[in-house]
């Protein structure tokens, strides 16, 4: 049986439409730090995922070649995330794309190492050519969040954020954005394979009580 984060923990990667607030356990990340607009062609955002897919599929693999990492077991590689932030901006401007700061991230397995992330950046270089130095091992730490699963474009997002803001105005909390918690997307279907309006993506926010 391939472990399946999606499946095994469904209440942070399959919310509900509704708001919810869930306390989010430390977690392990493969990261790249950038800024810009994700949407730009060939820019920092995309270079930033071919990394990251690069290195978390070459630690999947990793069992059918000479390293052997203790404590494997086979599994699915988890969506891509990311952590977004604007200077001076309390939450998202989604109208200023060009102002965003970003840290890119694919979650790790609890028995991948720094050690392996580094072996693994070493092979996407030596079999790719890729450039990986900007991949760095990270551990996020969110906590109390609010998050709900948001369906459409992602410029239609700022319709679920409202309807996240004022679920936590009702249960006597308050977003708590601040420079180590951001607002955080998860994103679960593939722009590539899928129409916009089928998009589905996790919006997760930090927050506090009131």
């Amino acid at each position: 049986m391939v472990f399946d984060y999606k499946k095994e923990y469904k209440e942070f990667y399959q919310p509900s439409t509704k708001p919810t607030i869930v306390e989010i356990p430390p977690m392990n990340f493969v990261a790249v730090r950038g800024a810009g607009d994700p949407n730009e062609e060939g820019g920092a955002y995309q270079a930033a995922i071919e990394v990251l897919y690069a290195v978390s599929y070459t630690i999947k693999m990793s069992h059918k070649g000479k390293r052997q990492i203790e404590g494997y077991f086979p599994y699915v590689v988890p969506p891509l995330e990311g952590f977004w932030w604007q200077e001076g901006v309390h939450g998202v401007d989604y109208t200023n794309k060009a102002s965003f700061n970003w840290i890119s991230v694919i979650r790790l397995p609890d028995f991948v190492s720094e050690e392996d992330l580094l072996w693994a950046k070493e092979e996407v270089v030596r079999k790719k050519k890729l450039d990986c130095s900007v991949a760095e091992y990270i551990t996020i730490r969110e906590g109390l969040c609010v998050q709900a699963m948001h369906l459409g474009p992602y410029d239609d997002e700022p319709r679920t954020v409202a309807e996240m803001d004022k679920y936590l105005e009702e249960q006597g909390y308050e977003n708590d954005f601040s420079d180590t918690r951001m607002h955080h997307e998860i994103y679960l279907s593939d722009p590539r394979k899928v129409m916009p309006d089928k998009y589905r993506t996790v919006i997760r926010h930090p927050i506090r009580k009131r």
